[in-house]
């Protein structure tokens, strides 16, 4: 983690309003928690509220001042299992008492923007990650595979009764958001179409100095993420398998037995992953890589960033955040249909082509943590100043 002065080239005042920043949860780390933890260095006097905190998860948070709802005291593992509390989470946000906070910054796919200004003078920021995927843009793929293994059945019996008053509730609470901030275009056009409200894109902040790519590549491939149904990792690996090239998956998740199941010989696993980017080994395996698969619509796709940082080709679905991000025939090579057939035939137009690993990198640069800090804290000043 970069410590509160990593970004200090860019000013920020002591005397600025007082500034707090509200996360859905931190339990695991992944995009959203690398957003948390840049606002934290935008802001370094702001403390952290969330609904849940699981440490021993997350060590880039040591030190930080993380306060916590109510239902960090749930007892052992049902702390643990907040997908499982939407209604108790958003209970949880709107009783924090923030009342002595002038900047309120809610990260949120969830409930965060539940909470609640007490003053009028007060401000409210969301940083959105996506309305809600499972009441909104996606919710019919949610409930075919709501992702909960033996309790899907159960889970979609539930959805139709339980889903539309959560979906009231998180509308009611967009329209006390008084800026939104979205976090691609994508995102920005849910934001339009499910809440009635415009935003201002900025997209996430991705560290890419980090990697460094080198200019004779592997000939291997990598993917990496959560191992979940949405992300469609199974196109990858029947894609791998079908055309023999080796492939290096990076995560686990609760698709991983059946992911295994489907691979070939050239497809390997690396089960200590759980999404994020951020270890060396995952770092140098990008680095040396010929092409970064990935098969998911996502809101935005951090890990897709870091590819190009790391000087490899994105061979990507090319709808939602990639669109913002890769460049067909010039930073990597997209495809229309979320389908292995599809994916086949992109790798195989990948690989004749050529992509220079500074030039990819370069690109990146567009995505880097210090463009984030800039932006975000002039959100804020304008607010502030208006």
């Amino acid at each position: 983690m970069n410590s509160p002065n990593s970004n200090s080239q860019i000013p920020y005042s002591k005397q600025s309003p007082r500034v707090v920043i509200v996360a859905d949860w931190l339990t695991n780390m992944g995009g959203a928690e690398k957003v948390v933890l840049a606002l934290h260095d935008a802001f370094p006097d702001a403390p952290i509220y969330t609904s849940t905190f699981v440490p021993e998860n997350m060590p880039e948070f040591a030190g930080l001042d993380i306060r916590t709802t109510k239902l960090q005291n749930l007892p052992g593992p049902f702390k643990k299992m907040h997908k499982f509390f939407p209604m108790q989470r958003v209970r949880a946000f709107r009783e924090l008492d923030l009342s002595e906070y002038d900047i309120i910054i809610s990260s949120s796919s969830a409930e965060a923007k539940q909470v609640r200004k007490t003053r009028p003078d007060q401000v409210h920021i969301c940083y959105c990650h996506t309305p809600i995927r499972y009441y909104w843009s996606h919710y019919d793929e949610y409930r075919r595979d709501p992702g909960f293994g033996k309790l899907n059945a159960l889970i979609r019996m539930a959805m139709p009764i339980f889903v539309p008053p959560q979906k009231k509730a998180d509308y009611d609470a967009a329209q006390n958001v008084d800026v939104f901030v979205a976090n691609s275009t994508e995102v920005q056009k849910r934001i339009k179409k499910y809440y009635g409200r415009n935003s201002t894109v900025i997209h996430p902040p991705v560290d890419v100095d980090r990697f460094d790519p080198a200019r004779e590549r592997g000939e291997y491939y990598v993917t990496l993420g959560r191992q979940v149904p949405y992300k469609h990792f199974d196109i990858v690996i029947r894609a791998a398998t079908q055309l023999g090239i080796p492939l290096r998956v990076f995560g686990n998740g609760p698709e991983h037995q059946r992911l295994v199941e489907l691979a070939g010989p050239t497809v390997e696993f690396h089960t200590d992953r759980t999404g994020d980017a951020s270890d060396a080994a995952v770092t140098d395996a990008l680095n040396n890589a010929r092409g970064f698969i990935y098969a998911a619509e996502e809101d935005f796709g951090i890990v897709q960033v870091e590819a190009l940082a790391a000087g490899a080709p994105v061979i990507a679905l090319g709808r939602a955040g990639t669109k913002d991000i890769v460049e067909d025939g010039v930073s990597g090579v997209t495809f229309r249909d979320q389908t292995t057939e599809s994916l086949v035939e992109a790798i195989k137009s990948a690989q004749t082509m050529t992509f220079l690993p500074g030039t990819l990198q370069r690109k990146a640069k567009r995505f880097d943590k210090s463009l984030f800090i800039t932006k975000i804290r002039k959100v804020v000043g304008d607010q502030i100043n208006r």
